[in-house]
């Protein structure tokens, strides 16, 4: 039998303890959230409805299929920055007439829906998601450009915006934009290099020059109307495709363009019945200790997660540390790699090597499952030959061709964290829950080299070690790698595409291998030179 059973004891006290320490951390997570979703806050708010618009939001829930999912992508950009959280855009995959696109949409209510570097990294994330996923892509444009203070961060390298557009549309990708208002300077690039473009009555502006600049450019006096009106580009210009009388009849034609591009899935069809897990997501909640030094068994997260918790290992007796096998998760075959007891030692990286060339051969994406301390060390396993063991499971996961997705459940350090396939390593999503945690190493472990290294450098030099001041740095070093190894800072720079509550990690896998089903599977034809 293949079929997962559960040994999670649920009534235990230490499950409870687990599970109301995840609580506590959504609740957290949860709370930036809101802070992302207030935009502006509610005197901003406030003022663009007086003007009789909708918000970012309230945009995206009217142009998407109803009571279709909406996942957003990158939600806490920002976070712990200088910078509104969710950096002035809102972006995510969400279904239009039963196509799944990605949207961007611009929050005017954020600084007149400016650009900072937090916007654009977020931007582009979406288009790297765009392009490697083949999403038809909507824009929701209202943006008074480049944030100007940041400029110097935001100008040069927020070119490749327009550049990804231009080949997005090559790519034969559609390109949308609906224009709901301000679109100037750079930003007039976006109606004007978008496939389709939509403008709405007396509210889009678009030009390269505001009448100000115009004035000071060329001594001409012009209006916004005549400068670049939605009139004037639907009459005059042409740069508007089609002319809306208010914002819901923009996004009707959003959705009418949407419905007649004829667009189809380039990847396999998912199996028509899907089953359920047989043990409920809530369960979740209490997988992951509170100290994330006590493993916990990855098989009680995939029956969970899997369809029928259906789930074939692979070498279940070899390399133990890492759990491989092939499962179906929404009708999607998958392959899946989870750590088990965090370590991964010399078995486990041949292990992964083989079963991700496996996948590869049978062109099946691969699902990474982190909780991970990172490769061995030792005078044992460097002569063992972790180096290049540890070096072939990299290579392989460089070089795979399937898509990735990482999940970020307890630890992620080190190697390990990039022989799991961490952000660097191109996966097409990564998610991490709230009790996850990354680094080069842990905070105890890391402020306790820094402490030996610096007591020899005192021994060498014939000088005593300063105890009381080591304790000091020690103390102030963990305090500060245990901060900057947390879900939420991680994902306010753009590590991840989201901190994700246990509970819809089915669902949020679900939809991501959905999306990444409009680009065709193929695995690798080959793969770098492995150290034997």
């Amino acid at each position: 039998m293949t079929i997962l059973r559960s040994a999670l004891d649920t009534g235990s006290g230490e499950y409870a303890e687990a599970a109301q320490a995840m609580l506590d951390k959504i609740a957290e997570v949860d709370e930036a959230h809101a802070t992302a979703v207030a935009g502006g806050g509610p005197s901003k708010v406030e003022r663009h409805r007086k003007r009789g618009k909708l918000t970012a939001r309230e945009r995206i829930e009217l142009l998407l299929d109803e009571d279709s999912p909406f996942l957003e992508l990158c939600p806490l950009a920002a976070w712990g920055s200088d910078f509104q959280v969710g950096a002035s855009v809102v972006t995510g995959i969400g279904v239009v007439e039963g196509v799944e696109c990605m949207i961007v949409a611009n929050d005017p209510t954020v600084r007149g829906g400016t650009s900072n570097p937090w916007t654009l990294r977020k931007s582009l994330r979406a288009n790297e998601i765009v392009e490697r996923n083949r999403l038809p892509v909507i824009s929701l444009v209202e943006s008074g450009g480049a944030d100007l203070p940041t400029q110097k961060e935001v100008f040069i390298p927020g070119g490749a915006l327009f550049r990804d557009l231009t080949r997005l549309s090559a790519a034969g990708i559609p390109t949308i934009a609906l224009v709901f208002g301000n679109s100037t300077a750079g930003g007039a690039y976006i109606p004007g290099m978008s496939d389709h473009t939509v403008m709405v009555k007396e509210r889009s502006k678009v030009f390269l020059g505001g009448p100000p600049l115009v004035k000071m450019a060329t001594g001409e006096d012009a209006d916004d109307e005549s400068l670049g009106g939605a009139d004037m580009h639907a009459s005059v210009s042409g740069l508007a495709d089609h002319f809306a009388v208010d914002e819901p009849d923009a996004l009707r034609i959003g959705r009418s363009i949407v419905k007649r591009l004829n667009w189809r899935k380039k990847g396999p069809t998912p199996r028509a019945e899907v089953r359920e897990p047989l043990h409920p997501a809530d369960e979740l909640l209490g997988v992951v200790p509170t100290d994330l030094k006590v493993p916990f068994d990855p098989r009680e997260v995939i029956a969970r997660v899997v369809d029928g918790s259906d789930f074939d290992e692979f070498k279940p007796r070899y390399g133990s540390s890492l759990v491989t096998g092939w499962a179906e998760l929404h009708g999607y075959p998958v392959g899946i790699l989870a750590n088990a007891r965090g370590v991964l030692f010399s078995e486990e990286s041949q292990k992964a090597t083989q079963f991700i060339q496996l996948a590869n051969r049978a062109e099946t994406p691969l699902l990474f499952l982190h909780n991970t301390t990172g490769y061995m060390v030792g005078a044992e396993y460097e002569q063992g030959g972790i180096i290049k063991h540890g070096a072939m499971m990299i290579n392989a996961v460089s070089n795979s061709k399937v898509p990735h997705i990482s999940l970020l459940m307890g630890a992620s350090y080190g190697a390990g964290h990039y022989g799991m396939c961490g952000r660097a390593y191109d996966p097409r999503f990564l998610f991490s829950w709230p009790s996850a945690k990354s680094a080069v190493m842990g905070p105890a472990q890391l402020a306790g080299v820094i402490s030996i290294v610096g007591r020899a450098a005192a021994e060498a030099k014939g000088q005593p070690f300063d105890e009381a001041g080591d304790a000091a740095m020690r103390e102030a070093v963990e305090n500060q790698i245990e901060a900057e190894s947390l879900p939420m800072f991680l994902s306010g720079r753009l590590y991840d595409d989201g901190v994700i509550d246990p509970r819809d990690t089915r669902s949020v896998l679900g939809m991501c291998l959905s999306a990444i089903h409009n680009a065709p599977i193929e695995g690798a034809e080959g793969f770098g030179v492995f150290r034997m």
